[in-house]
């Protein structure tokens, strides 16, 4: 096992810095939109009319695959239930 002391756990598991940023934000993203969710008590069926979208994709969602998400699809989702996506952008360090 190598000790490549990785900045995060995205470094480590994503093959370039620009991949592992993406991801980084689609999980916060997704965290955001499963909070709010908890937060209001709805079950599939209600969060899934209150998205726009059918229930397995509501639970695919719920159950963390990142990876079926492009960014702009979880922005549009969090804006359909009424959530603020704010973005910014630094020097890297």
């Amino acid at each position: 096992m190598s000790d490549d002391g990785f900045a995060s756990v995205w470094d480590a598991i994503e093959n370039t810095p620009a991949e592992a940023q993406t991801i980084e934000l689609r999980s916060a993203l997704m965290t955001a939109l499963a909070r709010h969710i908890r937060a209001k008590e709805w079950t599939g069926a209600e969060t899934a009319r209150c998205l726009g979208t059918m229930e397995p994709r509501v639970v695919d969602r719920l159950r963390g695959k990142i990876d079926v998400f492009p960014l702009d699809d979880l922005v549009a989702l969090l804006a359909a239930i009424g959530l603020h996506v704010e973005l910014r952008v630094s020097d890297a360090t």
